[in-house]
């Protein structure tokens, strides 16, 4: 991870409650020439996986919705957000997180899943690496309600909905998770469900 712009990397431990959050001090080299001292925090709470499940045949998707606090402190009314499954990454690889995290969030039990492409979510402060997967199911891949592990007091709602209208939602603002928003566009132009 040796670069030629960076050195002098300091990290002091800020917090561990949950996650880690570092005070990261650096020195970087400016298109200039010129050396600068830079700080940043920088959170790291592990990299993701989300997929949009989708029924080519019922020109169907299954959405989530659940309460997320941080949007409840920046301007989201109630709280709650419609997204697509997503789950931490544990020690497993992305395809068998979400494999895990869709039979636990939504009650479908998928075999396969195609990654679509991977990407960082806010680089300007979190390490977190996002794989986003689409993956199609059928009904009769339908195991159990879904709404995820009580032992994580997850509370989720599952949600299938036309295509049709998750765009309109998408395009209405009721949609506004961002991986959601880029399956949801990944879909369209892919003409996923045509």
């Amino acid at each position: 991870m040796a670069s030629n712009h960076i050195k002098n990397i300091k990290s002091k431990l800020l917090s561990d409650n949950y996650y880690i959050l570092n005070r990261i001090n650096f020195d970087y080299l400016m298109s200039n020439g010129k050396w600068v001292t830079q700080m940043r925090e920088v959170y790291n709470r592990g990299d993701g996986a989300g997929i949009l499940l989708y029924n080519k045949q019922k020109q169907t998707i299954i959405l989530t919705k659940q309460f997320r606090m941080p949007t409840y402190m920046n301007d989201n009314g109630d709280g709650y957000l419609i997204e697509v499954c997503a789950g931490m990454l544990d020690k497993d690889d992305p395809e068998a997180c979400i494999i895990r995290e869709t039979e636990e969030e939504v009650g479908y039990r998928i075999k396969e899943v195609k990654k679509v492409f991977e990407a960082y979510t806010s680089p300007g402060v979190l390490t977190e690496k996002m794989y986003f997967f689409i993956g199609s199911y059928t009904d009769d891949m339908k195991v159990s309600k879904g709404g995820g592990l009580s032992s994580e007091h997850e509370d989720i709602e599952v949600l299938e909905l036309p295509f049709s209208e998750a765009l309109n939602m998408l395009n209405s603002g009721e949609i506004n998770d961002v991986r959601t928003i880029i399956l949801l566009q990944y879909a369209q132009i892919h003409k996923l469900l045509e």
